[in-house]
């Protein structure tokens, strides 16, 4: 309790007993006459005393609305800059645009791939995008990558219809939650509220390129019990030959709560994809004509499948527990054959790559909460993964993913262990200050045993294993001031796990001496952030990443590649975001009525401070836009959500040499142009069952491209609409 708050407390009490006192003095018998004077009691004036109290927990509700509350569960989160989109305030989204479901989520770059068995984010210049290797991407605190420790890529996404909001954690990152230096981009999923009766909700939408969405959910919540299960399936012919797609989704919670300190649930979730892989194109092919397939055989299968045994329970004495143990299946397997060249033979050959992602894991956590406001968290986490990666050579060049009736090209078997342990405590001082040091144990292990080898190479077969252990250490502090506004300050330790291609590339003659050193972060943030007036809502922070050791694979010759440190970058500048409902000082607000408008941008100069490829220091990394910014306006009541948002990219270069490559047909410039892309979306309900749905992506009709490999670049979707309906009963 702020100090106003308890000095008013007595005050009040005092004024509320003086007139009592006064009035019992009153009614004394005389002393004199023994005669009972309460018929006429005297009348006592007393100064007047204003008392004014301030209400914390207004400023409070206000920030939560954007940002995770302090001690969220077992996570303390004070002092590490979060953000929190909740997806429940705005309209729906069709198909998984990143762009509409980050839109509100500051510095995310989203390098947009049509196809939905990639997804690829990069955070403040730290690391290529490709597949989110550098970001941690969860769904409730559990790792989505294939494999979180060996193969830390992202292949799989659930259907944004089902989840709930989106958390971005910063600084604080790897000690909260592990590996990868920065940021933790949290996907929550939905759960019915309590009191919800039986509902059954229908989705259907159609759309350009042959789009078909569909979106099913039944759920109830009454009593001890809670359920929800969805079922999901989009369809697109996307918008070249051999682009179409289908992905299909189903998800089913199981919740039980014998009483208000546990609750037990179990998660299932599989997701599923297919699309074909048309190829990427160079600079000069995507001028001429976007539409050019190059791979017209190629094709990608993803599954993933999930199950999830949670426990939460508060026990005597302020202690909160939350422990949780998942196993996961993920395969991906792809038929890839060589690019067909103007003029020139059809293939003859096409490679079957299957990688299968067997892991398990647990996390469990402890909270004490102690004194006035003081929070205790401890926890550890343990992960094993068994990973084989297998290769076949075959004639067919439309051969089905299960056959393996082709010539055995590769046969590893693969394994990763993980284990930490991490404890954090969140002090309140006087003055309204917290400090909350950290620490964090960590242990990997990865192990690559090969039995075939692919047949243009001469080197033994691998049999490699690598240990390392690492300690994190990071510190926070904040101070709370004036009306809801809060300075922050953290500097806090990451790192990047070794993955399995790092300790011996499987496609390469060299073999490593040793395996590199790890990349290791210091990140450090400094803002301040608040809601000081109704509606109002801001968070603005200067920043500044040391990214040490990175790994980059340095070619030899045409064949050979070794995975080497190269270099060190640094990453600094600003990252602010403001929103604002206008209706919400208003009379208007009371009827449920918001009129929002929100911009966050980030300012970023990346560079190399070090390197071991002559003339690399002082160039710009990839993937480092000098400016990334994102806005829009909202409006929304009980009956419409509607929304124009709009992300606007920096011209950024492609590969961390800043230069182009090429000639001709197979030119690629150094640098993706700059690039701004408009999205309009809405929802209208018409009554308490029938909901409307409609909305354009790429408004504009914008031509670009934010998405290069060193074998081309795919186009991103033009101007696209969708409609369709939701129904509930």
């Amino acid at each position: 309790m702020p100090p106003l708050r308890r000095a008013a407390l007595p005050l009040a009490l005092l004024i509320s007993l003086a007139p009592l006192s006064a009035f019992a003095q009153s009614t004394q018998p005389n002393s004199d006459t023994g005669e009972d004077q309460s018929t006429t009691p005297k009348a006592v004036n007393l100064p007047t005393v204003n008392v004014r109290a301030d209400d914390w927990r207004k400023y409070l509700k206000a920030k939560l609305v954007y940002q995770m509350p302090e001690v969220d569960g077992p996570k303390i989160t004070v002092t590490k800059k979060t953000t929190v989109t909740h997806l429940d305030n705005q309209p729906t989204v069709i198909g998984n645009n990143l762009n509409q479901v980050l839109a509100r989520t500051p510095g995310v770059l989203v390098s947009e791939q049509p196809t939905p068995t990639q997804f690829n984010f990069n955070y403040r210049g730290v690391g290529n995008p490709q597949e989110s290797e550098f970001v941690l991407v969860m769904q409730d605190g559990i790792p989505l990558e294939g494999d979180w420790i060996g193969f830390p890529t992202l292949y799989a996404f659930p259907m944004t219809q089902s989840l709930s909001e989106v958390q971005l954690i910063r600084g604080g990152s790897s000690l909260l939650y592990g590996p990868e230096p920065a940021p933790v981009i949290n996907l929550v999923s939905k759960r019915p509220a309590p009191g919800t009766p039986l509902t059954v909700t229908t989705e259907q939408v159609v759309g350009e390129h042959g789009l078909f969405s569909s979106y099913n959910v039944i759920e109830r919540n009454q009593g001890a019990w809670a359920f929800r299960a969805d079922a999901g399936y989009v369809h697109s012919d996307g918008t070249r030959a051999n682009d179409g797609s289908q992905n299909r989704q189903v998800d089913f919670y199981l919740g039980y709560q014998p009483d208000q300190q546990q609750l037990w649930w179990l998660d299932f979730h599989a997701i599923s994809a297919v699309s074909g892989d048309p190829g990427r194109l160079s600079y000069t092919q995507w001028r001429q004509d976007p539409r050019t397939v190059n791979t017209p055989y190629n094709r990608d299968w993803v599954n993933r499948d999930q199950l999830v045994l949670g426990h939460t329970r508060d026990f005597g004495d302020n202690w909160h527990l939350e422990a949780k143990l998942w196993f996961t299946y993920q395969d991906l397997v792809s038929r890839s054959a060589k690019a067909e060249l103007p003029l020139q033979p059809p293939p003859t050959s096409t490679t079957l790559q299957d990688e299968a992602f067997h892991t398990m894991g647990a996390d469990v956590r402890l909270r004490k909460n102690w004194g006035q406001g003081n929070a205790f968290t401890i926890g550890t986490v343990l992960f094993h993964g068994d990973d084989p990666f297998r290769q076949w050579s075959s004639p067919n060049l439309l051969i089905d993913r299960d056959d393996h009736s082709g010539t055995s090209v590769l046969n590893q078997s693969r394994t990763s262990q993980y284990a930490s342990l991490f404890a954090e405590n969140v002090f309140r001082l006087p003055y309204r200050i917290h400090i909350v040091p950290s620490v964090r144990l960590e242990h990997e292990q990865i192990s690559v045993d090969e039995t075939v080898r692919p047949p243009f190479l001469s080197r033994p077969f691998i049999h490699e294993t690598d240990n390392r252990n690492v300690p994190l250490f990071g510190l926070g502090l904040g101070n709370d001031f004036g009306h809801g506004n809060e300075t922050y300050f953290n500097v806090s330790q990451g790192w990047r796990p070794l993955r399995y291609f790092d300790i011996a590339s499987p496609f390469s003659n060299l073999m490593p001496g040793h395996a590199a050193a790890l990349s290791k972060s210091v990140s450090w943030e400094a803002g301040v952030h608040g809601a000081p007036v109704t509606g109002l809502y801001y968070d603005v922070s200067l920043f500044w990443i040391d990214f040490r050791n990175r790994l980059e694979t340095q070619y030899i010759n045409a064949i050979d590649t070794i995975e080497v440190n190269t270099g060190d970058t640094r990453s600094r500048g600003l990252e602010g975001q403001l929103d604002y409902d206008f209706f919400a000082p208003t009379q208007w607000a009371t009827q449920g009525q918001h009129l929002e408008t929100f911009v966050n941008v980030s300012l970023l100069n990346a560079k190399f401070t070090g390197s071991d490829i002559p003339g690399q220091v002082g160039k710009v990394p990839a993937f480092s836009p000098a400016y990334l910014v994102k806005t829009g306006v909202t409006w929304r009541n009980e009956r419409v959500k509607l929304s124009l948002t709009a992300v606007s990219s920096a011209a950024q270069y492609w590969q961390d040499s800043d230069k182009s490559y090429g000639s001709g047909e197979t030119y690629m410039p150094a640098r993706m142009p700059a690039y701004t892309v408009l999205d309009l979306a809405s929802d209208w309900r018409l009554n308490r069952s029938l909901k409307l749905l409609a909305g354009i992506s790429n408004l504009g009709n914008r031509k670009y491209f934010d998405r290069v490999w060193q074998n081309g670049l795919e186009p991103a979707f033009g101007r696209t609409w969708y409609t369709g309906f939701d129904l509930s009963f």
